[in-house]
């Protein structure tokens, strides 16, 4: 994914995934819940990406990132269609919160247009800034921008590895497409 804002100071606790249909994934985690999910990354960059951004690195275990990977696992079985994992939304610009917020509305299996978003968070006319705020999303599937779409019904990018095919699977996945 591409890098996401993030406040400069704070402690994160990581967690590398077993592998999914997508590949191993990378989840972080503050106090306040869960604050990245990274596709294909290498950890010891993840790492060194909040370490440069003020972040301690706290090893050990973490029963939120644990229940994560459950809550995914059980996603992709096909068993899990929302999910229960509190947001650390304090790491996020207050637009992009908005965006997510109402991205997180979705339910499994449908689909939003960035306009149809950006006229739910009240700003009819924003759906090229709600596009730009789904690209930064930095929990994706979780906070499923994959069922966002274009007012066209195409599917126009995404951040992770696998650009539109990754969003087009997990469509499917979902029974949307």
């Amino acid at each position: 994914m591409k890098s996401h804002h993030l406040p400069s100071s704070g402690n994160a606790m990581l967690l590398e995934t077993n592998p999914t249909p997508l590949g191993s994934l990378i989840l972080s985690a503050s106090a306040n819940g869960l604050i990245g999910l990274d596709f294909q990354a290498d950890l010891s960059v993840v790492e060194q990406n909040f370490i440069e951004k003020g972040f301690t690195i706290i090893k050990g275990e973490n029963p939120l990132l644990e229940k994560t990977q459950l809550e995914l696992l059980e996603y992709f079985s096909g068993s899990r269609k929302q999910f229960s994992i509190p947001i650390d939304w304090s790491v996020l610009p207050a637009f992009q919160a908005k965006v997510l917020k109402a991205t997180l509305t979705i339910p499994f299996g449908s689909t939003r247009t960035y306009a149809e978003i950006a006229q739910q968070i009240g700003h009819p006319g924003a759906a090229r800034a709600v596009g730009q705020a789904e690209a930064k999303n930095p929990i994706p599937i979780i906070i499923p921008c994959h069922r966002v779409i274009g007012s066209d019904g195409k599917l126009h990018g995404y951040g992770a590895p696998g650009g539109v095919q990754t969003k087009a699977f997990l469509l499917q996945h979902e029974g949307a497409l």
